[in-house]
């Protein structure tokens, strides 16, 4: 007997329970636009949608892109009769939510410049939080700060500051409009929104990113990821960073996917519902993590769990890896706890980006997982080793990051600009028409990382047969008596002793009282006996020494006191500075 199925009878069949449908008989277009207005104009005459969980998975809200299409001009007409104008600036805390995308893509509507602004973290408490949006609110100089209404305090506060109308988004989605008003047309080449990077707040730099370079890395982005017509983004990364906002809200909206979300913080609470998500996923799951969340999942699960009674994994097609140095080990902790659930090596997606390239540079093709190279440490520092000399070599084994997208360019250069062959470690340059026109009103700052056209990314790697093999940020090098040190080598080897983990230590150079630049390293401690701490200390100073041959200055501090970057990363640069500050107390040993 032949079964006729129709369209949406098959839609329904890869749609989880009243969230938007997976399919659509929609004709796929590749993020083909001229802008992200026009890409959401696309989506919505599909069925597919944004569809936002609780903390244990539930759907709490579907949200079709023509619903979203059909708030955001309603916010547009909004932001015009509030008296607001084309490249008007629109700051907006990036919460996970209906409410954020109106907002966002309302601005997109009105040839506004939309500003996501990050969430407060668990560092740093009230003031803190305050401190970084006054900051990045004197930054971008908004015209409108928008926020959700349980944050009223502190945004409020922000605001006041800086003498910036502000509101919550429920009070600004209660004002009137014309709904015959007319909006103002963008065009390719005007800026589509500006994205903050992950790093310091003292000095923060917005990316100025056009409605064109978004698309160029957006349709790079799914023709790299062979994007078919099953995908189906599940996300828990924030709006607020370019891996959360451009590649799981933008990219499903510019190439018309379905995609599923729960809040970071509800992530962090309970990271085992990431999997249940992707597990409910009828369809081939994309869903991106920087290391540290594989790692925290891998941790929750114990080593007698039947992963494959609670998870299944098996549609798992893209499992991306960014946002920070990809750790191996971790990864194959995350496919030895996982593969009962079926979960395939092999779906894993290293990739390399940066906010300054809109979001991707490079990803590794799909299927074909992670790919390692064991560079010995004498080719890492500079520094050869001398001759005669008997030691035994080390090897780090740095992460294949995979292909350039299309359109994007990748060279390594030393330091006077040459171009460097295949497999020679230097500075890496990138272009396309991925790449900002800039850093947000600092000229400066812009000319000092393009040049030509092209980008310094202040990132170090090299190229090995087409593919990019990164190391580690130039700025984070420790460089002792003319060798240089990476201060993951010294982080990782610390953490092999018991009862540590990725994210404990934090490790850089200081100023020592001769004036001799020092290795520093502040670990995490969770040991409350002196006698215990004191020796946990000599280890730690022995495994560093280890490494780099000489004596470090380490401090136990207690735990999570390390500060993070708006991404989740550890930011050495600013726990140097606190801990140089006296803001980051040591605890106390035996004598």
């Amino acid at each position: 007997m032949i079964r006729v199925i129709d369209v949406s009878e098959k839609i329904n069949t890869l749609s989880p329970p009243g969230a938007t449908p997976t399919l659509d008989d929609q004709p796929r277009r590749t993020a083909d636009f001229g802008t992200l207005g026009e890409a959401l104009d696309y989506a919505a005459e599909g069925v597919r949608g944004l569809n936002f969980h609780d903390p244990r998975g539930t759907l709490t809200r579907a949200y079709p892109y023509s619903e979203l299409r059909e708030d955001a001009l309603a916010h547009a007409r909004r932001y015009v009769a509030m008296g607001l104008v084309k490249g008007d600036r629109v700051a907006i805390v990036a919460e996970t939510g209906a409410e954020f995308a109106a907002a966002f893509f309302g601005a997109v509507y009105a040839a506004l410049w939309p500003v996501p602004l990050p969430l407060p973290t668990s560092f740093g408490g009230r003031e803190a939080y305050i401190e970084q949006l006054t900051v990045m609110l004197t930054s971008s100089d908004p015209q409108l700060f928008l926020y959700p209404a349980e944050l009223a305090d502190f945004c409020g506060e922000a605001g006041k500051r800086r003498s910036i109308e502000s509101m919550s988004w429920e009070s600004f989605a209660a004002l009137p409009f014309d709904s015959a008003a007319v909006l103002p047309e963008a065009s390719p080449d005007d800026i589509g929104y500006l994205q903050y990077s992950s790093g310091s707040t003292r000095f923060p730099h917005g990316v100025a990113v056009t409605h064109r370079s978004l698309l160029h890395n957006l349709r790079g982005h799914a023709l790299g990821l062979q994007m078919e017509p099953k995908d189906r983004v599940i996300s828990w990364l924030p709006w607020y960073h370019d891996m959360g906002l451009v590649g799981c809200l933008l990219s499903p909206v510019a190439n018309q996917i379905s995609a599923d979300y729960m809040k970071t913080e509800d992530f962090a609470r309970r990271p085992l519902a990431w999997l249940d998500l992707v597990s409910r996923n009828p369809g081939n799951s994309i869903s991106y993590s920087p290391t540290f969340g594989y790692d925290i999942c891998a941790r929750r699960i114990s080593s007698q769990t039947r992963t494959g009674e609670r998870f299944d994994l098996s549609r798992w097609r893209i499992a991306g890896n960014g946002a920070d140095m990809i750790r191996p080990d971790v990864m194959q902790a995350f496919v030895d706890s996982f593969s009962d659930a079926g979960f395939k090596a092999n779906a894993f997606c290293p990739s390399y980006g940066l906010a300054e390239a809109t979001l991707a540079v490079s990803l590794m093709p799909p299927g074909e997982g992670i790919r390692l190279e064991l560079v010995e440490e004498s080719q890492l520092s500079g520094a050869a080793a001398e001759d005669g000399e008997d030691r035994p070599k080390r090897y780090r084994a740095i992460v294949n990051c995979g292909r350039p997208l299309e359109g994007m360019e990748i060279e390594v250069r030393d330091g006077a600009g040459n171009i460097l062959p295949d497999r020679e470690i230097g500075k890496v340059w990138t272009r396309g028409q991925s790449v900002m026109v800039g850093y947000y009103r600092d000229p400066e700052s812009t000319d000092a990382c393009m040049v030509g056209g092209w980008l310094d990314t202040g990132d170090m790697g090299y190229l090995s047969g087409g593919y990019i093999f990164i190391v580690g940020r130039a700025k984070d090098m420790i460089i002792i008596n003319g060798r240089n040190h990476w201060p993951q080598d010294i982080e990782w080897a610390v953490e092999q002793l018991p009862g540590f983990k990725s994210g404990d230590i934090a490790a850089f150079a200081i100023t020592g009282p001769s004036g001799e630049e020092q290795p520093a390293v502040l670990v995490h401690c969770r040991v409350s006996d002196l006698q215990e701490r004191s020796r946990l200390k000599d280890d730690i100073k022995e495994r560093v020494r280890a490494i780099i041959g000489m004596s470090p200055v380490v401090e136990l501090i207690p735990p999570r006191s390390l500060p993070r970057t708006s991404s989740g990363k550890l930011s050495r640069t600013k726990a140097r500075n606190l801990y140089l500050s006296g803001e980051i107390v040591p605890l106390d040993i035996a004598a």
